[in-house]
């Protein structure tokens, strides 16, 4: 057998070194000599650079208006602080002027003004109440146990307690008959027209002014489609445009000529007068229904109505009853009746 020489032997050693050492030459070359290489490898770098600088940007547009938002939120919370200190003291401002004013004849604060005189008219203590509210909502009844129907009665001061009212007088006792328009608050509870002559009534609308109505002319849902929220019905009306509506011989049914009165007028817009005189008492004879009248134009009074008088007759102001209650004057006290008319805040 012929032996192999060493080059033979060897020549796929030497192949694989030859091939080694031209692709180490490449990878060497193509690293640190060739440029097409190293222009693109620039280029990636320049991209980075530039993306790397457009982040740096941003990271330091961010960092800016991270800086500028907080001084914002600061100058905000300053605001904020600033604001809330002052609607802290407006609220304590509001707080302390919505506290109302009261002495024993007046009352001012919540949209409320009353100031009582205490007057003389012929030989009677009269009780006048002058009151101005901003809202006619202010302007409200009650019933007696806060429920509708004959015979139900409560005194007037138990049933001003009950509402928290201001100011209180009897209403117009609707429970002691069983006919009659009744209205309270915007509610229609009876709507059989009144027996009789007298079915007159005074009506109070939703922007609290006033008509005399006649119940034989309107229908009770007619008055409330009209936007009626209280009706009282007792009569006669007292003042009508201004001029006395009664004459000087007028009374209530078979009443004495001179008694305890109840009665309400307006003279402006949200502007009242209340009137309570005393009455069958030593002290106080009691008013006739002219003399009632010229009580209400002389507080100038464009309308005025009667309510119940006699023993009902009841002027509640702050929890005190002010006049002197009689039915027979023997004796000072108050009539359980079905209603009131009264003055919230």
């Amino acid at each position: 057998m012929k032996q192999r020489s060493w080059f033979q032997k060897h020549a796929y050693a030497l192949a694989f070194s030859l091939v080694l050492t031209v692709f180490t030459g490449y990878v060497l070359l193509d690293t640190f000599v060739l440029p097409s290489a190293a222009t693109t490898s620039a280029t990636v770098v320049n991209a980075t650079t530039e993306v790397t600088t457009e982040v740096t940007t941003i990271q330091t547009d961010t960092t800016t208006t991270t800086t500028a938002q907080t001084a914002q939120a600061t100058s905000t919370t300053d605001t904020t602080t600033d604001e809330t200190a002052a609607t802290a003291t407006e609220t304590e401002t509001q707080t302390t002027a919505s506290e109302p004013v009261i002495t024993d004849n007046s009352y001012v604060g919540n949209g409320v003004s009353i100031t009582i005189d205490t007057i003389r008219v012929s030989d009677t203590t009269v009780y006048v109440a002058d009151i101005q509210l901003t809202s006619a909502s202010s302007l409200l009844t009650a019933l007696a146990q806060n429920t509708f129907g004959t015979n139900i009665t409560q005194t007037t001061s138990t049933m001003a307690e009950a509402n928290n009212a201001i100011l209180a007088i009897n209403g117009d006792y609707y429970g002691a008959n069983k006919r009659g328009y009744v209205i309270k608050n915007g509610v229609l509870y009876r709507d059989t027209v009144r027996q009789g002559d007298d079915t007159e009534d005074l009506v109070i609308y939703a922007d609290g002014s006033f008509a005399i109505i006649d119940e034989t002319e309107v229908s009770a849902q007619e008055l409330i489609d009209s936007g009626v929220v209280q009706l009282l019905s007792f009569g006669p009306a007292l003042v009508e445009n201004g001029g006395i509506a009664v004459t000087t011989s007028e009374e209530v049914d078979q009443a004495k000529t001179s008694n305890p009165r109840t009665a309400i007028g307006i003279v402006d817009d949200l502007h009242y007068i209340i009137v309570v005189s005393d009455g069958r008492t030593s002290e106080s004879d009691g008013l006739s229904l002219y003399e009632l009248a010229q009580v209400m134009q002389q507080y100038c009074c464009v309308t005025a109505y009667n309510l119940d008088g006699g023993g009902s007759s009841t002027m509640v102001f702050n929890g005190t009853v002010i006049n002197n209650p009689t039915t027979n004057g023997s004796k000072i006290t108050q009539r359980a009746v079905s209603d009131i008319v009264y003055i919230a805040a």
